[in-house]
């Protein structure tokens, strides 16, 4: 079993201290107020005690982490006082991400985190091993997650190891055609080579690797080589961080402001002076505080976007992606460097998505949903593998990767128009209705001037109706939808878990229905599952009857297709 890096210890000192000198001095603090006999002063005797109790505690733990790579699993053991011992099989394994900040950059260290497969959470972190510790581990799970997949593949099956190579030919011509999408390659040879290791034999990530030690006989111990499929370019980094906003930046702003609450409101005060906004908080008109609410507002859009631009940029700065064996890998970041995986057997759709202002540049972005927990995704199980590039080029990248034909979207009827005429015109009555209800207790008094928002009802109604569309094709099915947010999801059938028709009560009066598709993707915890909306009742049937057919046909050729040796992957 090995240990982590030396510095662990350290960190963990001082992260086990310092939080146990908070609750010491809490602890004290509150005692204080309850009984008489322990006062206030105890809190500089508390503190100390607390620290040292602390980092000793940091330090044990960091002797009783241990890790290990075994031929079956991985295991990791843990705990002070309570141990725990897990070994995780790597089948299971879903993604192997290194990540590194600023500080372990310069030290370095490296994070690894272990995903499996269903999870809700990282299984197993490694806080810290060395660089080329990162990279062993990496390299030597991904290559026994392949060798578990091949063996399985090959249980029991006649001639399976020509099977075998007929499939990595068909894999690997598939990629040479993902290749042609992008200018730049990067070294054949894959990865830098790392000193060779070994299998189970106790040692420490501070310890030299030695010529003997976890060797890995038959396939290559940097892991597989490394195929080059995209890498975002200058031009197209700064498209996307100034045409893309991140909801954590508004977030982010409002933790500024509340730490530095007076600080803000003098900065916006004196911002606003120059319109006719107050001299100073507490005193001027109604109309200067008017200039002051307006004033705060278009500070903080404009601060929120900078924020989402630079965290932007930050974040996706020389992102690349590649293809090693049977995983996409991908590296990005600026000042905190992330290094992860994508498995492709765990892919159950892809979505081409573009906001208006993208969209009006001719550019878009490609991401894939997972069946899994990843802490790199962006939201739930969805994972950026094209972030922002050309329209044709990631609608190129996307049908190599899927075998999607192009398209025929399907609208749905104009009754689903009507409907969203109806909808948007009530929200309109309820803005109007708001105005006037606050007119009744404030000094508003052209209440009626609300009355504006019904102008923006046609154009809402329309560009909802003419962004929503379907296609039932041969192996896949496509849903696209969203305005502000535009997404085309691209479904294998055999990866559909369920699609289920709904109808609310107006869809009933209507004669509509919708469309719900489930796949195995987190994502669905965390958002909507696609969705063909307001389509005639009988054009839900008959889309859901052909899906359930092609689901059944399409299980039953890769049935058939295990049998025989061959593999059909998601590319």
């Amino acid at each position: 079993m090995n240990r982590l890096h030396p510095l662990s210890a350290a960190a963990y000192a001082l992260q086990y201290g310092f939080l146990w000198l908070s609750v010491a001095s809490i602890l004290t603090l509150l005692l204080g107020g309850i009984f008489d006999a322990i006062e206030s002063a105890w809190v500089p005797i508390a503190a100390p005690v607390g620290l040292v109790v602390g980092a000793a505690y940091g330090i044990a733990y960091y002797y009783r982490f241990e890790y290990g790579i075994t031929p079956d699993t991985f295991d990791v053991a843990s705990g002070v006082l309570a141990r725990r011992s897990r070994e995780i099989p790597y089948e299971r394994i879903q993604n192997v991400d290194v990540r590194q900040g600023v500080f372990q950059r310069l030290l370095g260290l490296a994070v690894v985190s272990i995903e499996t497969a269903g999870g809700g959470s990282t299984e197993a972190a490694l806080n810290f091993v060395s660089e080329s510790e990162a990279t062993r581990l990496q390299h030597q799970i991904r290559t026994r997650t392949a060798e578990v997949k091949d063996r399985r593949r090959g249980r029991g099956r006649p001639d399976a190891s020509a099977t075998d190579e007929a499939s990595s030919d068909a894999e690997a011509e598939r990629t040479n055609a993902a290749t042609d999408l992008d200018e730049p390659a990067l070294d054949a040879d894959g990865p830098t080579a790392e000193p060779e290791s070994t299998d189970d034999t106790t040692t420490s990530d501070s310890e030299p690797v030695s010529a003997g030690r976890d060797r890995v006989t038959g396939p290559d111990p940097r892991g597989p080589r490394r195929q080059h499929l995209f890498a975002l370019e200058a031009r197209e980094l700064l498209l996307y961080s100034f045409t893309s906003f991140r909801p954590a930046a508004v977030a982010a702003l409002l933790g500024l402001f509340f730490l530095a609450t007076d600080l803000a409101i003098e900065l916006l005060v004196s911002a606003a002076r120059p319109f006719g906004g107050p001299a100073t908080l507490g005193e001027g008109s109604t109309a200067s505080y008017g200039i002051l609410t307006v004033v705060s507002i278009v500070n903080g859009v404009v601060s929120a976007y900078v924020l989402s631009v630079v965290y932007t940029f930050a974040a996706y700065y020389d992102f690349r992606l590649g293809r090693a064996g049977g995983d996409f890998v991908y590296e990005r970041g600026l000042l905190q460097r992330y290094s992860g995986s994508i498995p492709v057997e765990k892919v159950q759709s892809v979505t081409v998505t573009a906001n208006p202002l993208q969209r009006l540049i001719g550019y878009a972005g490609l991401w894939v949903e997972t069946a899994g927990y990843g802490p790199e995704s962006d939201s739930g199980g969805s994972q950026s593998a094209v972030p922002l590039a050309e329209q044709g080029r990631v609608h190129r990248f996307t049908e190599t990767l899927t075998g999607v034909e192009s398209p025929r979207f399907r609208s749905p009827p104009t009754t689903a128009l009507r409907r969203y005429l109806a909808r948007y015109a009530i929200v309109a009555t309820l803005v109007v209705a708001a105005a006037f209800a606050v007119a009744q207790f404030t000094a508003l008094e052209r209440w009626y001037a609300a009355a504006v928002v019904f102008v923006a009802v046609p154009p809402a109604a329309f560009l909802k109706y003419v962004n929503l569309g379907y296609y039932v094709g041969e192996d896949h099915l496509v849903v696209r939808r969203g305005f502000w947010k535009r997404r085309t999801t691209v479904i294998p059938y055999y990866r559909i878990q369920t699609v289920s028709t709904r109808r609310s009560i107006f869809q009933r009066r209507l004669g509509l229905a919708s469309l719900v598709v489930d796949t195995a993707s987190s994502r669905s915890f965390y958002w909507t599952s696609p969705t063909i909306y307001d389509v005639d009742l009988e054009d839900a049937r008959d889309v859901h009857g052909t899906g359930r057919k092609r689901l059944q046909t399409a299980l039953r050729e890769r049935a058939r297709a295990d049998d025989s040796g061959l593999t059909i992957d998601f590319t």
